[in-house]
């Protein structure tokens, strides 16, 4: 049915949508909170699954209803269901 309104995946489904600049940064939308804030590992609640960021000196540079900003230097991004 969503394909068939052309309407934008993430709009219909809520899904998370992660943009990531090289290694220092990662942009999300759509999540619906923070479950875990550590320098070194941040678990972030989406809708339908949980994004956990681990790296050395990972910072929170801002956030809003929509999205945040995660900024140092990403090893690895995971996906839990």
């Amino acid at each position: 049915m969503i394909n068939s309104l052309e309407l934008p995946k993430d709009l219909m489904l809520g899904a998370a949508i992660l943009t990531v600049t090289g290694r220092r940064e990662v942009l999300i939308e759509n999540y619906k909170g923070i479950l875990i804030y550590e320098d070194s590992f941040i678990k972030i609640q989406a809708k339908n699954c949980r994004i956990v960021i681990s790296g050395t000196h990972l910072s929170i540079e801002y956030y809003t209803n929509e999205e945040m900003k995660i900024t140092g230097l990403i090893d690895l991004i995971q996906y839990e269901y």
